[in-house]
């Protein structure tokens, strides 16, 4: 078995794979050691006239045809798809524990029915009665159903990727080609493919920003060079830092209400101009909301300018930075890097 190329997709931060290799998915190896085998079939038709992966493991003493006689689940009428019941145990086989049979409709083109698999691994994955949490699979229905195996390799990693970065539990996709030639072929199609999905293939951060700066646009000298020595020190900080003035009730200012509940601080810089401004004092009340469901605190005033401070505020722990704000905005930074 030869591994020709290889991917990650991150849920959260677990990380899962996908691998592609040029082997025979009967033959025990790092590829065929996973919990679940996918063929591929006409509709109830499980001949072994033509050399198949059907075909090879009816060699091997596993009849596809008698395991469709009792299935565990027939799922055809949803997704195409039937799980078989627990595999016997071979040391002449891999130890799949069972046979998931894709049979998309015999006058459609397979390709665009290749994510009915994975929507009919739903019900199985992660379930502790079946304990299924990785698969083997051979580019579907490119043998006796004359499917182009590019376009199959594109609908399955389309199909994969999406699944496995929006939480399906599915650790490992091992995609095996038996043909030496579309081996090579689909190898550099891989290459493409994970290029082009690299955006999942990085751990997603818990929220979207670091932190979100909640200032009046008439503070903006002060609070910039405090921000800019922020960045500086931290440049690894997602900062949701808005420059722009905005109206109340305009569909940027939604964009903005929306950073402002994806992110894991907000900073907000008390002033007189802070206290006066709509805008910024509904920034707060979203803020102070989300800073009382949270165990850790998502809210960090920074008290900048003179100013009288309803009691609400004054009741949340706040960085008091009036002395060094015009004098020493490094002094201003490292305070509020200390909560970070």
């Amino acid at each position: 078995m030869k591994l020709l190329n290889e991917m990650l997709v991150y849920y959260r931060n677990e990380p899962r794979t996908i691998r592609l290799y040029h082997g025979d998915l009967t033959e025990r190896s790092e590829a065929t050691n996973t919990d679940l085998l996918v063929v591929s079939a006409w509709q109830s038709d499980y001949s072994t006239t033509f050399r198949t992966l059907i075909t090879s493991l009816q060699e091997k003493g596993i009849s596809v045809q008698e395991l469709s006689r009792d299935k565990e689940e027939d799922l055809r009428a949803a997704f195409n798809t039937w799980l078989s019941k627990p595999l016997p145990l071979s040391e002449t086989l891999p130890p799949y524990k069972r046979i998931l049979c894709f049979e998309p409709p015999n006058d459609a083109q397979p390709n665009a029915f290749v994510a009915d698999i994975f929507q009919g691994l739903m019900p199985f994955l992660g379930h502790p009665d079946y304990d299924i949490d990785s698969l083997s699979m051979p580019l579907v229905a490119t043998g006796k159903r004359g499917a182009k195996p590019l376009e199959i390799l594109e609908a399955i990693l389309e199909a994969a990727v999406q699944w496995m970065a929006h939480g399906m539990p599915l650790k490992d996709l091992h995609i095996v080609e038996h043909n030496e030639t579309k081996a090579s072929e689909v190898s550099g199609a891989f290459e493409i493919l994970k290029r082009q999905y690299a955006r999942f293939g990085k751990p997603r951060r818990r929220y979207a920003y670091d932190m979100f700066v909640s200032y009046s646009h008439e503070n903006t000298d002060a609070v910039m060079r405090v921000m800019d020595r922020v960045q500086a020190l931290r440049p690894e900080l997602e900062v949701f830092l808005d420059r722009q003035d905005l109206n109340a009730g305009s569909v940027w200012q939604q964009e903005l209400y929306d950073a402002l509940d994806d992110c894991g601080k907000v900073l907000a810089f008390y002033s007189p101009d802070y206290l006066n401004s709509k805008v910024c004092k509904e920034e707060f009340n979203i803020a102070i909301f989300r800073h009382r469901d949270s165990e850790e605190g998502i809210l960090i005033p920074v008290y900048i300018m003179e100013a009288s401070l309803p009691t609400y505020m004054k009741l949340i722990q706040f960085i008091d930075a009036r002395a060094e704000i015009a004098q020493s905005p490094e002094a201003v930074a490292d305070l509020i890097l200390a909560h970070f």
